[in-house]
């Protein structure tokens, strides 16, 4: 019986009652795109959770890894339509397992959320919202975005920023293939070098002096190289804000 809905939420009900805290629903998280930034994730989830509910409290949730050497591969030969397919299918897979809300765990796939959106039926948490909503509460209004050429380049990121009337500016040409090279020949593979740092760094300023007044870290592990501290601007991690707008939807539930 508690294999089914009905005793999912019976299990939730009376785990609110034992515990007097609002029940946090279960986390769907399409990740290993690459892995470092899906255990960032996980980790910022459940430290949250921890710090919300004390004790021993954690986040649940179900993570869905792809192998991201063929996410790579289709990504580089253009192959949008196969991945949405692989992404649509995965996310699935996720609400048939227990997932209530979903997280696309990575900017660029952000591509296709509408696509995986419409496969599903439950929430999608898109990070370029939870994104957008920091930077409109610190109230600015043009940002900086760092990403992989796709996120700088295409217009899915972008636009969905402009609906909140967020103008953006991206780095020059050169400037997007170096960053672009960083990330997947070196950050998805854990490398953190210092000559790669000053690169951001330099590129970042560079953003600040055409009028940025904050910088978007679009890339879920661009902050393995760059930090707010660095920067007289604010600096938008999008994983920890993406992590948190789900977090606070996954905790809205009211038995």
């Amino acid at each position: 019986m508690l294999c089914t809905d009905e005793g999912v939420n019976l299990l939730r009900i009376l785990y609110a009652h034992s515990y007097n805290i609002i029940a946090m629903k279960t986390i769907g998280i399409l990740g290993g795109m690459g892995w470092s930034s899906t255990r960032d994730y996980y980790e910022i989830l459940n430290e949250l959770a921890h710090q919300r509910f004390g004790g021993s409290h954690s986040c649940p949730c179900i993570i869905y890894s792809f192998d991201f050497a063929i996410i790579e591969k289709l990504q580089h030969e253009d192959q949008w339509d196969l991945l949405s397919k692989l992404l649509s299918e995965a996310a699935r897979s996720l609400e048939t397992a227990g997932a209530e809300l979903l997280m696309i765990g990575t900017n660029t796939m952000h591509k296709l959320a509408l696509n995986i959106k419409n496969s599903i039926g439950i929430p999608l948490i898109h990070i370029a919202d939870a994104v957008a909503q920091a930077i409109k509460d610190d109230g600015i209004e043009k940002v900086g975005l760092l990403g992989t050429k796709f996120t700088m380049e295409q217009d899915f990121y972008k636009e969905r920023l402009a609906s909140h009337a967020i103008q953006t500016l991206i780095p020059g040409a050169n400037e997007r293939d170096t960053i672009h090279g960083i990330l997947y020949n070196e950050l998805v593979n854990g490398i953190i070098q210092d000559t790669s740092k000053q690169i951001f760094a330099q590129i970042t300023d560079g953003l600040i002096r055409s009028g940025a007044k904050g910088i978007i870290l679009g890339c879920t592990e661009i902050p393995m190289l760059v930090t707010q501290d660095a920067f007289s601007v604010p600096v938008y991690n999008s994983t920890l804000l993406h992590a948190r707008a789900a977090f606070e939807a996954a905790t809205s539930y009211s038995p």
